[in-house]
């Protein structure tokens, strides 16, 4: 399709004799949220690690707008339009917010002007970053540090968002928050690969979604259908 940006094929990834992804295939259109539930250990990581060029694959293909993403490194990726806000947030901890923002549009040929303006984009999407800019990032809380992770990457201006579990270890109220702004994405057109354990949550903010398990795809559709899908329900929403 014409308006495909993300496509994965047969893609397989191994950890020395286990075999973590195992024929692995899906698609992302631009403009959409598709998330990827599964349980500890389905796969969900290493996938989203392959995208972004920090896992080698052993077999099949990642392609982005059409190109073959085979020989091209993590940080030429990010350069195509691939930032990722990845699991555990790994924000730079001795560093300020401001400096962890300031790097996630390292590759930009821009102004200082456009780069600054940027940043108060970030800071009035999150305004607690902004009210601790000139803070060491390590020292802020794992919520805080949930935003500053999603805002770096924002920096980049990426075509595609990789979020790789970003509800993880947070509050009920900042979960609320991370899903709220993801849904604020969406509505401003950014096209987002959602990895997430809080099943749910993310089923009702994607426009599709995929169930890996064990490293294979056992499901897919629109997101609302696999909320109501019975398999889904019984292992992933607890029934409800």
């Amino acid at each position: 399709m014409s308006n495909e940006l993300l496509r994965i094929d047969g893609l397989h990834v191994h950890y020395g004799a286990v075999q973590a992804l195992k024929g692995v295939s899906l698609h992302v259109q631009a403009g959409e949220v598709v998330t990827i539930i599964g349980g500890n250990g389905a796969g969900k990581s290493t996938l989203m690690r392959c995208i972004s060029g920090l896992e080698p694959a052993a077999g099949g293909r990642v392609v982005f707008e059409g190109q073959d993403l085979a020989a091209i490194p993590g940080h030429r990726r990010v350069a195509l339009g691939i930032a990722q806000s990845p699991e555990g947030r790994q924000v730079f901890a001795d560093q300020s917010v401001r400096d962890n923002l300031l790097l996630g549009a390292y590759h930009r040929r821009a102004s200082a002007a456009e780069i600054e303006a940027d940043i108060q984009a970030q800071f009035e999407r999150f305004p607690r970053l902004g009210e601790r800019q000139q803070q060491m990032a390590g020292t802020m809380s794992g919520g805080e540090q949930q935003m500053l992770a999603i805002a770096r990457a924002l920096m980049a201006r990426p075509k595609l968002l990789l979020l790789d579990e970003p509800s993880l270890g947070l509050a009920p109220l900042i979960v609320k928050e991370i899903f709220d702004t993801i849904r604020g994405l969406r509505t401003q057109g950014v096209t987002i690969l959602l990895v997430e354990q809080m099943a749910n949550q993310a089923l009702a903010v994607a426009d599709r979604g995929y169930v890996l398990e064990t490293g294979r795809i056992t499901l897919q559709g629109p997101g609302r259908e696999l909320r109501r899908d019975p398999k889904v329900r019984a292992a992933y929403l607890g029934g409800h």
